[in-house]
C-alpha cells in the first residue's frame, strides 16, 4: 500500500478536529478505551454528543478553549491506502504551525463553514497550500446540516472559491459537501444530499493518484552519512546513506558528486531489506559509488548533465515565524537537506498579504506569520532547485543561532 499524507486547514471552528475524529471514528482506527475516554470528557465539558475533536486536540489549552494550537499527526489505514494526517491551527496567530503541517503534505482539506462560506483565514490557508505546492486540494464544505443540506449554499460556496482558485496555481481541486459531526459523505456518500454526485471525502483520497506528483526527472541523492562499517567481514564497504529527493537510481548509472564534481558510476543500492534494483523518492537507501572519492555528509550525488544550482545567492520566499521581525542584514544559519551553512539576508523585496495577494514593496521588515521574498547570501554554496519543480532540494529552514529557534521556512524561487 502507498502512504498519502494530508493535512486539514481553514479557520477557527470550522471543524478540522471534527472531521478527523469522524475520519479515525468512522474507519474503525481508534481504540475502544481511547472512545470511552472522549466520552467521558464530552460529558465533562457539558457536551451532549460525542466531541470527536478530543481525539487530536490532546493539549489542555486546546481542549479548554475549544481550538488547535499545535499540529497534531494521526495515522490510519483503510485496505487501499495508509493515511498520515496532519490537524494544524486554524488561528491566525497559528499560522507558522498551519505551514508546517502542511509543507510535507500530499494533499490539503481546506474546511468551509457553510453558515460563514469563504473568509478570510479560508483564502489565507488555500493560498499557502498553494505556495507550499501541495499538489491536490480538497475543499469540504462543512456543517451542511446547519443550512438544511441546501444544495444552493453549496454551489455559491463552490463557485465562490473555485472564482478565488483561478488567481492561484491550484492543479487539482475537488469540492465535497460534508457534515463532519454527523458524518455526512466522510466514509459513505450521504442519503440527505441526494444532489451531490461526487466521491465522498474517503473516497477521494483513498482514489486520488499521487505516484506522478515526485519529481522522477532529476536525480538528486543528499549524503546524509557515511557508512563504513569497522567489522572485518565488511572492512572494504563504503556507502552513502541518505533519502532519494528525486529521480531514479540505478546500478551503472554515471552520477556526479557535488560540490568536489568529480563523476564515477554507481555500483549498488541498499536497503534495510538487502539490494534494489532501483531508488526513488521517498526511498531511503545507501548507495555504493564504484571509485573511493571524498564523499561527505551535505554533498550532493545528481547526474553529470542534470545537476542542480549551486549558488551562495538564494531568492526565495519565506514564512517568518518568530517575535523578533526579520529585517535585512539580519545573520542566520539556513539548514538545506543534509547541508548546513550561515546566511544574510541581503534584501527584503516586498512582504506578500496572502488575503489580497498584494506585493508591499514598501515593506522593512516581516513580523510573525507574515511571508515575504527575501535575497540570502550564504557563506557556501547550496545545490537548489526552484521549489515548484522539487518541494525537497526548493525548501529550507533558517534557525537563530543564539537560541537555535526555527525562526523560518523559505523556498527558493531562484539562484545566481
Amino acid at each position: 500500500m502507498d502512504l498519502l499524507r494530508f493535512a486539514t486547514a481553514g479557520s477557527v471552528d470550522d471543524g478540522k478536529s471534527t472531521l478527523i475524529g469522524r475520519l479515525l471514528h468512522d474507519t474503525k482506527s481508534i481504540f475502544e478505551d481511547q472512545l470511552a475516554a472522549v466520552e467521558r470528557s464530552s460529558r465533562l465539558m457539558g457536551a451532549d454528543y460525542t466531541n470527536l475533536a478530543l481525539l487530536t486536540d490532546g493539549l489542555r489549552a486546546e481542549r479548554e478553549q475549544g481550538i488547535t494550537i499545535d499540529v497534531a499527526y494521526r495515522y490510519f489505514a483503510t485496505p487501499k491506502r495508509k493515511f498520515i494526517i496532519a490537524d494544524t491551527p486554524g488561528h491566525i496567530q497559528y499560522t507558522r504551525n498551519m505551514v508546517t503541517g502542511a509543507s510535507t503534505s500530499d494533499l490539503a482539506v481546506v474546511l468551509v463553514d457553510a453558515r460563514q462560506g469563504m473568509v478570510e483565514q479560508s483564502r489565507r490557508h488555500a493560498f499557502i497550500v498553494t505556495l507550499l505546492r501541495v499538489p491536490h486540494l480538497v475543499v469540504a464544505v462543512n456543517k451542511m446540516d446547519l443550512v438544511d443540506f441546501a444544495q444552493d449554499v453549496f454551489e455559491e460556496i463552490r463557485q465562490e472559491f473555485t472564482a478565488f482558485a483561478t488567481k492561484l496555481e491550484v492543479p487539482d481541486l475537488t469540492v465535497i459537501p460534508i457534515s463532519a459531526l454527523n458524518g455526512d459523505n466522510i466514509v459513505t456518500r450521504s442519503a440527505a444530499m441526494p444532489w451531490y454526485d461526487g466521491p465522498s471525502l474517503l473516497h477521494h483520497l483513498e482514489n486520488v493518484h499521487i505516484a506522478s506528483d515526485r519529481n522522477m526527472v532529476d536525480v538528486r541523492f543528499p549524503v546524509q552519512y557515511v557508512i563504513r562499517p569497522q567489522s572485518a567481514e565488511h572492512h572494504d564497504y563504503r556507502g552513502y546513506a541518505g533519502t532519494v529527493a528525486g529521480g531514479v537510481l540505478k546500478p551503472g548509472d554515471e552520477v556526479v558528486v557535488l560540490p568536489s564534481g568529480f563523476e564515477t558510476r554507481v555500483a549498488g543500492i541498499d536497503t534495510e531489506d538487502g539490494p534494489v534494483d532501483e531508488a526513488f523518492p521517498p526511498m531511503a537507501v545507501t548507495v555504493r559509488l564504484e571509485d573511493d572519492l571524498d564523499v561527505s555528509r551535505g554533498d550532493m550525488i545528481c547526474r553529470p548533465h542534470n545537476a542542480p544550482v549551486a549558488s551562495q545567492d538564494i531568492d526565495a520566499m519565506v514564512c517568518w515565524m518568530a517575535d523578533a521581525p526579520l529585517v535585512p542584514g539580519r545573520q542566520l544559519a539556513i539548514k538545506h537537506t543534509t547541508r548546513a551553512a550561515r546566511a544574510a539576508v541581503r534584501d527584503l523585496r516586498y512582504r506578500l498579504d496572502v488575503n489580497t495577494l498584494h506585493r508591499d514593496e514598501t515593506a522593512e521588515q516581516l513580523k510573525l506569520n507574515d511571508m515575504g521574498r527575501i535575497q540570502l547570501r550564504t557563506t557556501s554554496p547550496l545545490f537548489v532547485d526552484a521549489y515548484r519543480r522539487n518541494r525537497t532540494t526548493g525548501g529550507f529552514i533558517l534557525i537563530d543561532e543564539a537560541t537555535n529557534n526555527t525562526v523560518a521556512a523559505g523556498m527558493v524561487v531562484g539562484a545566481d
